[in-house]
């Protein structure tokens, strides 16, 4: 069997806890590899995490800023500030040599994860505790959610002009993951909406009769 390896060749970073504990894939390591490419605000990196990154790693101003501030202290970026007229100094952001050679270390040092987190899917799960109704809402919604992500992914591709082949690798592995949970929905849903009532009512009286556990009894 293939194994493949991955060996930094690098410059070697300063040593200390935030750079030994920085080979994960979080929110500093995304902002870091932004950065890699060109200097930009929090609000151009807010963009990307909503576009780009949305279906696989989402963002908001909450933890982006926070980040770019733990990064900038730790010498990893730089931020000047550009004047505007009548509104507030725009803050840009560079990386430092430092943080370029920490972000590849980083890419070289993780172990990447492919996680799914879905609270439809837990719904789902326990499907018989709800009623026929309220599951094909909550699937037609799911349905929705997913044709409207299906069409983003088809306007930030634009057919592929202009996009680098990572970007179209990114956008592409997107939709067609997006695409399989919609077709899968649509084909399968009644295995969720057609269950049993006669087992749906067992399970509520199972449930109603199930003597308590832990519960102190007081004279």
């Amino acid at each position: 069997m293939a194994t493949l390896s991955l060996r930094y060749n690098g410059p070697v970073p300063r040593q200390n806890s935030y750079i030994c504990d920085f080979f994960t894939m979080d929110i500093k390591t995304l902002c870091l590899g932004l950065l890699c490419r060109d200097d930009a605000s929090g609000y151009d990196l807010k963009k990307q995490f909503e576009s780009t990154f949305k279906h696989f790693y989402p963002a908001g101003f909450g933890s982006i800023y926070p980040s770019l501030a733990d990064l900038a202290d730790r010498g990893l970026i730089t931020c000047r500030s550009m004047p505007q007229d009548k509104r507030p100094d725009r803050k840009v952001y560079r990386i430092t040599d430092e943080g370029r050679t920490t972000f590849t270390k980083a890419l070289y040092r993780a172990a990447p994860e492919h996680k799914l987190r879905s609270e439809y899917l837990v719904v789902a799960y326990f499907a018989d505790y709800v009623d026929d109704d309220t599951l094909d809402v909550m699937l037609t919604d799911w349905q929705r959610t997913l044709d409207e992500s299906v069409s983003r992914f088809d306007s930030m591709s634009g057919g592929g002009n202009g996009l680098s082949p990572r970007k179209r690798f990114v956008i592409g592995f997107g939709k067609a993951v997006t695409q399989a949970m919609a077709d899968y929905i649509h084909n399968h849903r009644a295995l969720l909406t057609d269950i049993d009532s006669a087992s749906r009512s067992r399970r509520t009286e199972s449930d109603s009769v199930r003597p308590a556990k832990n519960i102190e009894t007081r004279p």
